[in-house]
């Protein structure tokens, strides 16, 4: 009897075990079974002070807080780059002020300077003209002289004479003198034209180096102009990097790791915070070869991370890498030499997660994956 359930017994244990490695073996036939799971991030960025370097004097975010896009999170200490802006807008606004003067200066001297020279060149034709016209009217007067000296020479003989009465000679006498004080008088306006036409020559060559002078503020002006918008340009740089010492965040996201502290001194690319999008979270798997057989875009897969053992995370096999994983290890493995040895290639394959709490995924966690093959 004993022995009948001896027999029975493991009759029993043989047909569990049978059908239990039949189950075995047609899961394995319908799954890709792999531990070599990894949780990953589309989006995991080492965030720094990519312009500026000095010291941490501000650390608003610690490991695990939440951060937004643009918030302010961290900042270095910006005396130095305020002073420096503070400097260039000292600077600009010293040269600012001389351009306004000098701006003042040039509208004033062009306003005289155009109106001088073209008063003193109409002057000096004028002049020119009027002595032309005294210089004719005196050679008149002069012929008319030289007539009236012959007659008064001729008078006075024929008064000696006795044969003109004293009365004649005295009319002619008269008209010799008035011709002469008329030759005096244009003498006289002919001296003082000259005086007056040096002085509107010499009115207008002070025009002219006044006119130099208008130049000299015109190209002073150009100077400056270069140097203030050099200057400016500077201020545009000076303000950015002074923006710069706040490190804002680059999108929504959770704080991975924080590599600083305040008092660090840091310099331009140094990571201050890893930041994580947890909706770009997704399971890497690295397939062997031979288990790749049926896995493809689509396909349904069931994780379990080692973390959380009895919650089951589904998901979809989204990419596929087209090469393996050892094709891009620093160390490429060197079988030129002839040695070899056949190892089994791991493909990596990329799942999304489609159902799970998503808030219990961390970025480095492992666990098991099996990825329903498709018919």
């Amino acid at each position: 009897m004993k022995r009948k359930i001896g027999i029975a017994l493991i009759l029993t244990l043989i047909v569990i075990f049978a059908i239990l490695a039949i189950r075995w073996i047609k899961h394995r036939i319908d799954y890709a079974v792999s531990d070599a799971v990894f949780v990953k991030a589309d989006e995991l960025s080492n965030v720094g002070f990519q312009k500026v370097s000095g010291r941490v004097i501000k650390l608003y975010k610690d490991l695990g807080d939440r951060v937004k896009a643009g918030e302010v999170i961290a900042q270095i200490d910006p005396t130095d780059y305020q002073l420096n802006l503070d400097s260039l807008k000292a600077k600009i606004e010293s040269l600012s002020a001389q351009r306004e003067l000098l701006t003042l200066q040039l509208q004033r001297i062009s306003k005289e300077l155009n109106i001088n020279y073209s008063m003193a060149g109409l002057s000096a034709d004028e002049i020119k003209k009027r002595e032309q016209a005294l210089q004719k009217q005196l050679s008149q007067v002069q012929a008319q002289l030289e007539l009236a000296s012959k007659d008064l020479e001729r008078y006075k003989n024929l008064l000696d004479k006795g044969v003109v009465p004293r009365r004649t000679y005295e009319e002619v006498e008269t008209r010799y003198k008035v011709l002469k004080d008329q030759e005096d008088a244009i003498k006289k306006s002919l001296e003082e034209i000259k005086v007056s036409y040096n002085k509107s020559v010499e009115n207008i060559s002070l025009s002219k180096v006044n006119l130099l002078k208008e130049r000299e503020l015109k190209a002073q002006m150009e100077s400056l102009d270069k140097e203030i918008d050099s200057l400016k340009k500077q201020e545009e740089t000076a303000k950015f990097l002074l923006e710069n010492t706040k490190l804002l965040a680059p999108f929504d996201g959770i704080v991975a790791k924080r590599f600083v502290s305040v008092g660090d001194v840091v310099n331009p690319g140094t990571p201050i915070y890893a930041i994580v999008r947890p909706d770009s979270l997704y399971v890497e798997v690295l397939l062997e070869e031979s288990k790749l057989k049926g896995v493809q875009k689509g396909c349904k897969a069931y994780v379990r991370l080692d973390a959380y053992p009895n919650k089951v995370f589904e998901g979809v096999v989204e990419e596929i890498s087209p090469a393996s994983a050892a094709t891009f290890a620093l160390v490429p493995r060197d079988v030129s030499a002839g040695e070899f040895t056949k190892v089994v290639q791991r493909i990596p394959v990329k799942i999304r997660l489609t159902k799970g709490d998503m808030s219990l995924l961390r970025v480095g966690m492992g666990g098991e994956v099996e990825i329903r093959r498709a018919k």
